[in-house]
């Protein structure tokens, strides 16, 4: 696959223009976040945006309808949110958000810092798309499925298996070399890519990366599928403290939820199924956030039929969608309209008041499906004479 156009993906100075308004996405490798950058970020979102935080797919955060990308850049860069004005497009690190506190293999979190560090610190490596992809998984298999250029997983608690394009290479990596061995794959990437964004993309790119290396396939490959796993609810740590897993309906946090987070204080986790983990809880703390943040909108309760639910932008925020379809998904799930159960069987013509959708789904504003999770899941897509329903499958 060849580009006929530069990568244009957004970042903090470099805004995409929105339907509704100038965006902007910051980099949060591995989904973290301290709680005085959580309160910095819902300062920014009510100030100089339209009041809500986006999460995304891959655990980073979105400001919509900022009017002053100056006034943003300087509040982030105070609350530690923009280290590398030259690199910050390339920070896309996604982990397993549980990992050192809840189960897994191995705990990746100390890698995050390394490999950010790393990336930042490679004057040449500040020219890789923005839509390059680095994963972490903790050998649990959460996030290795979800389709990253360079990853690790691990194996045991001293070795990771080398991903690349999203593939177990079967090369095996001891974790002393892990950080240093993607970033070597990072730089072949960089050299080999061309005009492509992905390092799918390349043909016979994966094979020239690993001859690159020096490294060579030891065993077979695992398997990896991509899977819907959002930990939500209370969840044991293994120090015998809390963590909450918390859905947030489509991915919109409003600012003064976000406050009432931060207030919390504690570290929090930035899933790439766009809810938060609130890490590090004592059990009566835990208690009362739960209490207060519950009805505020976040989902504590693993079948709440919001789970089910991811949707693009949408009127107003994209041209090229064709209605408003997190309105129609929000009115959906509060009628009851979309509940657990077997893919509904496929329809076209359908008015948004007349769709009644079970299991995993995505609802799409046009045909290019944007945000759309990997994996199985029913496409509600907008068409000109009402919405299309598609089963996996089909």
């Amino acid at each position: 696959m060849t580009r006929s156009r530069p990568d244009s993906c957004p970042g903090v100075l470099r805004l995409h223009e929105a339907a509704d308004g100038p965006l902007a996405r910051i980099r949060l490798p591995g989904g973290r976040l301290r709680p005085d950058q959580l309160q910095a970020l819902a300062e920014a979102a009510r100030a100089l945006g339209n009041d809500a935080i986006e999460l995304t797919s891959r655990g980073n955060v979105q400001l919509r309808q900022v009017h002053d990308a100056a006034a943003l850049a300087e509040r982030l860069a105070a609350a530690e949110l923009l280290p590398s004005p030259t690199h910050e497009r390339v920070r896309n690190i996604v982990a397993s958000p549980l990992s050192g506190r809840v189960g897994g293999w191995a705990d990746v979190h100390p890698l995050i810092p390394a490999l950010d560090a790393a990336l930042q610190a490679a004057p040449e490596l500040s020219e890789l798309p923005g839509r390059v992809l680095f994963t972490l998984d903790d050998g649990r298999g959460d996030i290795s499925g979800l389709g990253g250029d360079i990853g690790l997983h691990a194996t045991g608690g001293d070795e990771y298996a080398l991903l690349l394009g999203g593939r177990d290479t079967g090369v095996r990596v001891p974790a002393d070399r892990a950080v240093d061995t993607m970033l070597a794959a990072a730089h072949g990437f960089q050299r080999v890519r061309g005009d492509r964004w992905r390092l799918h993309e390349v043909p016979g790119g994966i094979a020239w990366v690993i001859a690159d290396l020096g490294l060579t396939a030891t065993t077979e490959p695992l398997e990896f599928g991509a899977h819907h796993d959002i930990p939500i609810g209370w969840l044991t740590q293994d120090d015998g403290r809390v963590a909450l897993g918390a859905g947030v309906p489509l991915g919109s946090l409003p600012t003064r939820t976000a406050e009432f987070l931060a207030a919390v204080e504690r570290p929090l986790v930035v899933t790439p199924w766009r809810s938060l983990v609130l890490t590090d809880l004592d059990e009566g703390v835990a208690e009362t956030a739960v209490r207060v943040l519950a009805p505020m909108g976040l989902i504590f309760d693993a079948g709440s039929p919001w789970l089910l639910v991811s949707a693009c932008a949408g009127q107003p925020g994209c041209a090229k969608s064709r209605t408003d379809v997190r309105a129609d998904a929000a009115t959906a799930v509060a009628d009851g309209r979309i509940h657990d159960g077997p893919p509904a069987a496929a329809e076209h013509g359908l008015t948004a008041d007349a769709l009644e959708v079970p299991g995993r789904q995505h609802w799409s504003g046009c045909e290019r499906r944007c945000g759309r999770p990997r994996g199985a899941a029913t496409d509600v897509v907008a068409e000109p004479d009402g919405y299309r329903i598609t089963p996996p499958g089909h």
